[in-house]
């Protein structure tokens, strides 16, 4: 099963892997997405940071011109012996401190205000990807595709969409401190200009490469992600555990975890060493470009071309202008590379199920008539096969039916077209008259009683796990009690350290662990929540109990459902004959259908597949 599942070679990079960047307009709507959810998110953060980043953005150019007039002053100050050129001197460095204090004033705050934005825009980002998986289709979370990009958005939720707004509110204040910057060095020579500029243009390119790149790798591996964190379940849960020591299968798994992460490691190292190879050179550029203004600026003052306070200033606004021109796309390089994440988060939030019409009904037009399926077939999506064939069955109100057949015939999906958890492909059901896709979906879920095969064992108190079949109720003991008596779980649970408020599982203190019988249950009792289900569906109810106690449920089945329908899906013969009607699906068609006597009669594939398990019981 495993090894079908999980291979310890990543996967090819396909060619919609390699051409996920978005366009241009994709981009500027995600970022006005950003934007938007990061401001509303808290508009007082959003505003202090842009208040304290509007303010910063003016100070460079400042500073630089109060350190050539502090120079000029001395400088003059030093020729002339002028006191009160000293006295300016004095109260010019005095400006500075307070221009420098102030910069920084503003960078710490802004930091504060990002600091609780970021931590409040990481909950919104991961609630909005959580309540997206709340409304999307069954179908979706079977769908590769739709996992990986789940997977995606959900890996940098916590950071990225604020780092896109942190980053693009930074290339608004590198323009502004630019263009103050700018001003001063274009006064002085319009070469230094260009000299700044070719010394980041390479750098930027560079930056741009690598982000697609880095990009590319994150966006062809998710599911090597999710195979990743298969395998972490696998070796790190208490219910995969007695079952992977037993087989000896935990070496096996490491490997191929310790397998899949040097594959995609050494993709990692490749980029890191030439993002760094590459950083090491065009810095050498940079710092030559910057030596040789440097010497340009030297000489000019030794010539008596310049001053030594625009000497001062053309140097320290060349050096400020450089970092904050480089920063700027440094910056910007990183935008570019946010774009395929945006778009791989807000199409995920974007994503919308099939068009079905939303239902609004509460109730149908023929309370008497119970359910119908009509014609009724259901193909997975991208399957070539369906899984259910021309499926056609009533099933009139307080009546038993039974399905019976193979693994694999299309039982468990037929209950799922049932609750709506699918959708036909063909075909319609209908609930007391009315198409089950014009039902409000509440109120559908409220006539319906159900237990899976594979129910969830919820690491919750005993009472939650049973409140669970009605969120109405959830914490209602009396509706726990009443539940669990149904569902034959009262005993056992009162014997119980803490009862209805004893912890279940090992992943919290004092968690207890049930057996399978048990938990079988405590699921059946949550099924019993529901007062308002008319019809109680039952998937392999007793899979897991032993025989006395799967004689006492059914021996009371009757009576607790004598005003309810009743689906009961069981491999066991001896409880599927007190059925009304039993259908015997075999390759997703209905084989046979009738009463057991009826069945048995006619001598055909339930009568032998009864005679068999019959016989079994006697050798």
């Amino acid at each position: 099963m495993y090894a079908r599942g999980v291979s310890d070679k990543p996967a090819a990079k396909s060619a919609e892997d390699e051409d996920e960047t978005p366009t241009l307009r994709q981009s500027l709507h995600d970022s006005l997405a950003a934007l938007r959810l990061v401001v509303s998110t808290h508009r007082g953060y959003a505003a202090g940071i842009a208040s304290f980043g509007l303010v910063a953005s003016a100070l460079p150019a400042a500073i630089a011109w109060t350190g050539r007039a502090i120079v000029d002053c001395v400088e003059r100050a030093a020729d002339g012996g002028d006191p009160t050129l000293r006295t300016q001197a004095m109260w010019l460095v005095a400006l500075e401190l307070v221009l420098v204090a102030v910069m920084t004033a503003c960078h710490r705050g802004a930091g504060l205000f990002g600091s609780l934005l970021r931590m409040r825009v990481a909950q919104r980002v991961n609630e909005a990807i959580l309540e997206k998986a709340l409304h999307l289709e069954l179908a979706d979370f079977e769908t590769p595709e739709v996992l990986d990009r789940m997977t995606r958005a959900r890996r940098e939720a916590s950071y990225r969409p604020m780092s896109h707004v942190d980053n693009l509110g930074g290339v608004a204040q590198g323009v502004l401190s630019l263009m103050g910057l700018g001003a001063l060095l274009g006064a002085l020579s319009p070469w230094t200009v260009v000299a700044l500029i070719v010394a980041t243009i390479p750098s930027f390119v560079a930056e741009l490469r690598f982000g697609k790149e880095a990009f590319r790798l994150f966006s062809w591996r998710s599911p090597e992600t999710r195979k990743q964190n298969y395998l972490e379940m696998l070796l790190a849960r208490a219910d995969y555990a007695k079952e992977v020591k037993l087989f000896g299968l935990g070496p096996m798994f490491l490997a191929r975890y310790r397998a899949i992460f040097h594959a995609l490691w050494a993709e990692d190292r490749d980029l890191t060493v030439k993002r760094a190879a590459y950083a090491l050179l065009l810095g050498q550029i940079s710092m030559l470009v910057f030596y040789a203004v440097y010497a340009w600026v030297a000489y000019s003052a030794a010539s008596g071309l310049i001053t030594l306070g625009a000497m001062t200033m053309a140097l320290l606004a060349f050096r400020q202008a450089e970092g904050s021109l480089s920063g700027l796309l440094s910056t910007a390089s990183q935008i570019l590379g946010d774009r395929p994440y945006l778009r791989t988060l807000f199409s995920f939030l974007e994503h919308q199920a099939p068009d079905h019409a939303l239902g609004t009904e509460t109730e149908g037009p023929k309370p008497d008539d119970g359910v119908r399926f009509e014609n009724v077939a259901f193909a997975y999506p991208g399957a070539t096969e369906p899984v259910l064939k021309d499926i056609s069955f009533h099933l009139p109100p307080r009546h038993k039916l039974a399905l019976v057949g193979e693994n694999g015939a299309g039982k468990t999906t037929l209950i799922k077209l049932l609750t709506r958890l699918y959708r036909p492909t063909a075909g319609r059901i209908l609930l007391d008259g009315l198409p089950l896709d014009q039902w409000e979906e509440a109120a559908l879920h409220r006539r319906i009683g159900v237990i899976f095969q594979d129910f969830v064992q919820y690491q919750l108190t005993v009472g939650e796990n049973v409140g669970a079949g009605d969120v109405r109720a959830y914490e209602d003991e009396a509706r726990w009690t009443e539940a669990a008596d149904k569902g034959t779980a009262l005993d056992f649970v009162r014997e119980l350290p803490k009862g209805f408020g004893t912890q279940l599982g090992k992943w919290f203190d004092d968690g207890r662990e049930l057996s399978l019988g048990q938990w079988q249950k405590i699921a059946l009792s949550r099924a019993f929540m529901r007062k308002d289900a008319d019809l109680l569906v039952l998937d392999e109810p007793t899979a897991s109990m032993d025989a006395e106690a799967e004689a006492r449920i059914f021996a009371r089945f009757r009576a607790l459902t004598a005003d309810r329908s009743a689906i009961l899906i069981s491999h066991r013969f001896s409880t599927v004959r007190m059925a009304d009607t039993i259908l015997v699906i075999e390759g997703g068609r209905i084989l046979e259908q009738g009463s057991h006597t009826e069945l048995m009669a006619r001598g055909g594939r339930y009568a032998h597949l009864f005679t068999l398990q019959a016989q079994g019981y006697r050798d």
